[in-house]
């Protein structure tokens, strides 16, 4: 039975800030041959890079109203860049496809991670 994962693609937005812009540049590039390797596999459902902190917005249940502010809710050292789904017979399955992404191979001065979720899934339509 398969089981979707929900992969959540981290980085440290200070240490990737303190990175030499060509270093940057040359880490960046890396990311489309891996994420193709990746997608490869069939099993990758979506794969999204998140837009920029100064776009968001947080909604929050407040005084029987939304209250809609600016920027990430959470305080975090680490900041969510991207996320995938992926759809894996077996955890085993799910981390191997995983450990393709690109913040679980580079960006180690950028303090790139993922974290990997088992889900339940809804599809609303």
């Amino acid at each position: 039975m398969t089981k979707k994962y929900l992969g959540l693609a981290y980085y440290t937005p200070e240490a990737f800030a303190a990175m030499a812009p060509d270093d940057v540049k040359a880490l960046v590039s890396q990311c489309p041959a891996l994420d193709e390797k990746m997608r490869a596999t069939g099993k990758v459902l979506v794969s999204a890079s998140l837009g920029d902190l100064e776009h968001w917005k947080t909604l929050r249940p407040r005084g029987g109203k939304t209250q809609v502010t600016d920027g990430p809710y959470t305080e975090a050292k680490e900041m969510v860049g991207g996320l995938f789904i992926i759809e894996a017979d077996s955890p085993e399955e799910a981390l191997r496809i995983a450990s393709m992404h690109p913040a679980a191979t580079l960006g180690e001065a950028g303090g790139w991670a993922v974290e990997l979720i088992p889900m339940d899934f809804y599809l609303a339509r």
